[in-house]
This record gives structure tokens, sequence and C-alpha cells, in this order.
């Protein structure tokens, strides 16, 4: 059985700070690990082996952390001897230091989740890999660059993560997306048997606000598309993308920038969504051959406008096309006196509404926009005949003549 012991070196030199490390003794074999954690002898306490502070101490927090850390170190190594003894394979000290080190490689919240993000693009689910990077961003920013173990985030840590969110004017829905992130993140490592769980996250919240409504009314879709924006490219472009969206029963921009030509045949449009895998069947209409039409100098093998050459960093290139959509309907979202900014995503959420108020049923607008909710394993048991979407597509549609 391992045992350990903290004990404190202190500096050969007289008033610099001395150094804490730990002695790991297994069966009468006794090894020496130094640790990162520098104390001044004043705070060290020998008979009770143990990091002290003082009233009068401005170190009083460091030394509260270096004690908090000393702790989490002896618990992980005696975590770790217990695990080797529960194998029943003989081990000695060094094996013991060796697991301590690769977890301190492998099981820092830094190191997992670059891990995690790695595996995520291997198996091409690279929009999920792009939140978990900006989620390592956003914290690795608050830490100030000092990464963690995953057995050293408290509760503690995560209000102070959402008060910095705070502080900087972040609105609640995306701290709690971040927050999410990492509870997942943490979660996956209690999953491995990597840490137990220790609630970090209780505190804070986790939940989604009601946004803003983001959907137009069919009259304001009608003055979208009545405008004459033949002066101005960059505002028709996006505009007819805007159009291309809301006619495609709100298919989203990445969905859009993807779609190949070979997608469109007799008739229909048959795609797979890049966000759940759903394949989706939509009936090819005479408003979207008119935006089609406008574009026939696209030479590439996808169907829109919206990635004009392949083969270089097309993910980057839909994404700034999309940035620079939203840009120009923000621009059009004045123009015809919107109090709220006009992006792409509000042709999917003005699909939905408008076809709500045409008395559509609620699991045919659904089917329609290829819903798929992560807290079912399907929101539908069975797919509606096609045909009836495009019936409730096509009743929408005819609103704008």
């Amino acid at each position: 059985m391992v045992s350990v012991k903290v004990k404190f070196r202190p500096s050969a030199v007289a008033g610099q700070e001395g150094t804490i490390y730990y002695q790991i003794i297994h069966e009468r074999k006794v090894r020496q690990y130094l640790s990162e954690y520098h104390i001044f002898p004043s705070e060290w306490s020998e008979s009770r082996s143990m990091v002290t502070t003082s009233r009068q101490s401005d170190r009083n927090s460091f030394i509260c952390s270096v004690r908090e850390h000393i702790r989490l170190d002896v618990e992980r190594l005696m975590k770790i001897g217990r695990r080797l003894e529960a194998n029943g394979i003989s081990y000695q000290t060094d094996d013991v230091i060796d697991e301590f080190n690769r977890y301190a490689r492998e099981y820092s919240l830094f190191n997992f989740m670059e891990a995690i993000i790695a595996r995520l693009r291997e198996n091409g689910k690279t929009r999920t890999s792009e939140t978990y990077r900006s989620t390592l961003n956003s914290f690795r920013k608050f830490r100030h660059g000092n990464d963690i173990m995953l057995d050293c985030i408290t509760s503690d840590i995560m209000e102070a993560y959402e008060a910095w969110h705070r502080k900087r004017g972040v609105v609640p829905n995306t701290i709690s997306f971040y927050t999410r992130v990492l509870r997942a993140v943490y979660n996956r490592a209690v999953e491995d048997g990597v840490i137990d769980d220790r609630r970090p996250f209780r505190h804070v919240y986790t939940g989604v606000d009601k946004t803003v409504k983001r959907a137009l009314p069919i009259a304001v879709i009608k003055k979208i598309k009545a405008l004459n924006l033949a002066m101005t490219p960059a505002l028709d472009f996006a505009r007819n993308m805007f159009l291309m969206s809301f006619y495609l029963r709100g298919m989203s921009f990445v969905d859009m920038a993807y779609l190949k030509k070979t997608d469109l045949r007799n008739g229909f449009i048959v795609y797979r969504r890049r966000k759940t895998g759903q394949i989706l069947i939509i009936k090819w209409t005479k408003e979207m051959q008119m935006i089609h039409d406008k574009y026939p100098e696209n030479k590439t093998d996808y169907l829109l406008p919206i990635i004009r050459k392949t083969g270089i960093n097309e993910r980057s290139t839909y994404r700034n096309v999309g940035y620079n959509i939203n840009y120009n309907l923000k621009k059009i979202g004045g123009m015809v006196g919107l109090a709220m900014p006009l992006t792409l995503y509000v042709a999917r959420h003005s699909w939905a509404s408008v076809a709500k108020a045409k008395g559509i049923p609620l699991n045919v607008i659904s089917e329609g926009m290829g819903h798929d909710s992560e807290a079912t394993t399907r929101i539908y048991l069975a797919s509606l005949d096609t045909s009836v979407v495009d019936r409730a597509n096509s009743l929408i549609l005819s609103s704008l003549k």
C-alpha cells in the first residue's frame, strides 16, 4: 500500500523560499518527488507537516491555494496507489510517480480539451470542435494562460469564471454556452474514471434564457423581396441568400453552402443536415430557380455561389461569406425599418413562424426544418411524407406573391 508524506526542504540561501516535496513510500522503498510549490520556512509547520498561514501575512490567499493543491496532489497519489493495488500487479514507487506525471500531462483541463478537440476534428465533427475551441480560448483567457488540473476545478472557480464574463458584458446565454461545454468536458473525465465528481457547476447558470424573437412577419419578408438592390451587388447577394434560406424551409447557411449540384435531381433537393445527419428532401420551386439563375458563372460543384473556389479552406470561406452576408443584411434591415438585426438565422426563425401562423401543424414544421432533439432519441418515431412538407412550403411561398 502506498503512503505519502508532505515534507519541506529549506533553501540553501538564507531568506529564500524552500520547496515542498512528497515522500512516496511503498514496500519500505521511499522516493522523493519535488512539487512546484515554494514557501518560506515561517510558512511551514514541521510538527503538523502542513503549510500554515499568519494573520499578518499578505500571502495568506496564496498559502491557502498551495495548501489546497498539496491536498489534491496527495489525494491523487493515493488514488493512483489504490488503482495499482486493485490491478493485482506488482508495482514500485517509480510506477506511482510515472502515473502521477502522466496524469499531469494528460489530465490538465487545457491538455484534456485539446485531445477532445483533436478527436472531434478527426471524426468530422468540425463545428463541435470549434465550439470546444472557443470555450477553451475563453477559459484560458480567464486563467491568464495558467492551466489547471481537472480535479482542481471547484465551484468557486466556476463562479469566478461566470462573474468574469458578466463584468465583460457577456450575455447570460453565451456564459451558459461556455459553462455547458466545460461541464461536458468535466463529465467526460468523470465517466472515464479520471476524477471524482465534486459538482463544481452546481452554483452557476447552465440554462438557456428565452431570446428576443427573431422571426419576421410575411409582410416584412415581402418588403425585403421587393427592394431594388440592382446597384449594390453585395446587398443584392445578401438578400438573395436570405430569401433562398427562407424558400428552402429555413435551411441553415452551412447546409446551403455545401449543397452540391448533384443534390438537385428530378425537381428535388436531397441533402443530409450537417448538424444532425438527417436526410431531408425539398421540392425545387421556381422561386429558388430564379435566384439560382442569377449566378450562372458558378463553376464549382456547389449548387449556390457561396464557396466559389474549392480546395482552399472551404469551411473558412463559407464562414467569411456568412459574416459578409450578415453584415449586409443588417443594412437591409435598416432599409425596411427593422429594429432588430437582420441575419441569416432570422430566415430560419421566420419560416417556422410563418408556417405556424398559417396553421401548419407543429410536427410538420419540425419535419420540414429537420429538427432533432438531443433530449430524446428522435422527436418523431416515423418520418412524414415529404409531400406534406412540400405542400406546406408551397403555401408559405405563395404568400409572397
